[in-house]
């Protein structure tokens, strides 16, 4: 369990000896300081997240030193006075104090009031992150084979504590697997801690995922908890693991086999309770033959894998998708609008290299750019070819000879054939630019008997 650190500001030594010894037999642990100044200093170097603070003290009183500590943060406050008062505990209150108690302490009042501020910082501190991470609802959309085995996979692995490695394309919805897996599971009570490892700069990944001390970089004035910390008793999602250090993922190791990490800076172990989901679009095989990741990280994360599918192996879902995103969008303020039968073919018969978002996008943009309620064939092929760096524009009677598969297969060749002779043939190249694995493009290639001509 985290450790909870509450701080005894008094310069009696005989109240700061009896709290002590309270709050250690509750499982807390307690600091204490003599004085106000030497309190705010011990703020600023540890954790605190409670502080019980005598009012009448030499030299800064506590009501200054409240002053203070909300300057500072959020930590709750609760005032102790021998000398109490109705006036005071107004004060007291209106400078942001979360409780008043009066000498001599009664053991229950003292431990209640405790409990209720550590309850009421953690539910604020639950409701910060809350607000703070964009909300997604928590719903896989489809009837498609595909989608019924995700969800299957999904529904054996939430109850449990183990790790799941998610992989899949681009935009193919392996945030929204890792929301379902969480909200399945017995810490949905608690909210997901998610960190791009991508978007961090790579000298600040492990302050963000272990925090730091003060004073442990330049710019570090304060201590700061980290993902993980935020994350006890719940779930932590690394989208992009595949972009993390070997160094953070030496970190990242540990703490899966122990539970325990030190933050930057500081030599405290810290031991958090943590179910660690992880994503990524790279083929970790590929990177661990390159050196760029942990082989024994991977077998730590990839306990169950699950593949998300891409959205051109379960096109019999895109009806439902466009009525969800219809949906979605009509609340933004877009208006109520339809695709007609010919429109939802047309997108049905379009190759996604982008997979949900792509297809999201478009129907944002379809939305917003056509004036009546009705969305034409017309309309949605209008956007499909009118897209940068897409597929090439399609006649409509390009494909009338074939089948449905057959016509999707031959739709995939000449698209991919132009793309590479975009690129020159460079696979990488190619395989970047229309958000595929290249392992993936090169089965698709095989499977299409494309041949490569560099140029």
């Amino acid at each position: 369990m985290a450790t909870t650190t509450l701080l005894i500001i008094d310069d009696e030594e005989s109240i700061r000896e009896s709290l002590s010894g309270i709050i250690a037999d509750e499982g807390y642990t307690p600091l204490t300081a003599s004085s106000a100044e030497d309190g705010l200093v011990i703020i600023d170097q540890e954790e605190i997240d409670l502080v019980l603070l005598d009012i009448w003290m030499p030299g800064m009183d506590g009501l200054m030193a409240l002053e203070e500590i909300k300057k500072r943060s959020d930590i709750p406050v609760i005032m102790i006075s021998g000398h109490g008062n109705i006036e005071t505990a107004v004060q007291a209150t209106r400078k942001g104090a979360f409780d008043f108690i009066e000498k001599p302490l009664s053991y229950d009042k003292t431990m209640l009031s405790i409990s209720k501020g550590l309850h009421v910082a953690r539910l604020e501190r639950e409701n910060k992150i809350l607000r703070d991470s964009k909300p997604s609802r928590p719903e896989l959309t489809g009837k498609s084979t595909a989608i019924l085995q995700l969800r299957e996979q999904i529904d054996r692995v939430a109850p449990t504590d183990a790790s799941v490695l998610i992989r899949g394309g681009h935009g193919t919805g392996k945030e929204l697997v890792a929301q379902t897996i969480h909200s399945k599971s017995t810490r949905s009570d608690r909210p997901m801690i998610e960190v791009n490892c991508a978007a961090i700069p790579e000298e600040l990944i492990e302050s963000e995922l272990f925090g730091h001390e003060k004073g442990a970089f330049t710019g570090a004035t304060n201590s700061r908890q980290g993902k993980f910390d935020q994350a006890h008793g719940a779930t932590l999602f690394l989208d992009e693991i595949g972009d993390m250090s070997l160094k953070s993922q030496a970190k990242v190791l540990r703490i899966l086999q122990e539970q325990k990490f030190e933050r930057v800076g500081g030599s405290k172990t810290i031991s958090v309770d943590v179910r660690v989901l992880a994503a990524t679009n790279k083929n970790l095989e590929d990177e661990i033959e390159k050196n760029t990741f942990r082989a024994d990280l991977f077998y730590r994360l990839n306990v169950v894998p699950i593949i998300v599918p891409d959205l051109d192996t379960r096109i019999e879902d895109i009806p439902l998708l466009l009525e969800d995103f219809l949906s979605q969008f009509s609340l933004k303020g877009l208006g109520k609008k339809k695709f007609t039968n010919e429109a939802v073919h047309a997108l049905m018969r379009h190759s996604w290299p982008g997979n949900i978002r792509e297809l999201k996008n478009l129907v944002e943009r379809v939305m917003i750019m056509t004036p009546g309620k009705s969305i034409t064939e017309k309309d949605v092929t209008l956007f499909l070819e009118s897209r940068n760096g897409s597929s090439p524009p399609v006649s409509h009677n390009q494909y009338s000879q074939y089948g449905y598969k057959d016509a999707k297969k031959q739709f995939e060749r000449d698209y991919l054939i132009v793309k590479l002779r975009e690129n020159k043939g460079n696979i990488s190249q190619t395989a970047e630019q229309i958000g595929m694995e290249r392992s993936h493009l090169h089965k698709k290639l095989k499977s299409l008997n494309i041949e490569l001509e560099r140029e």
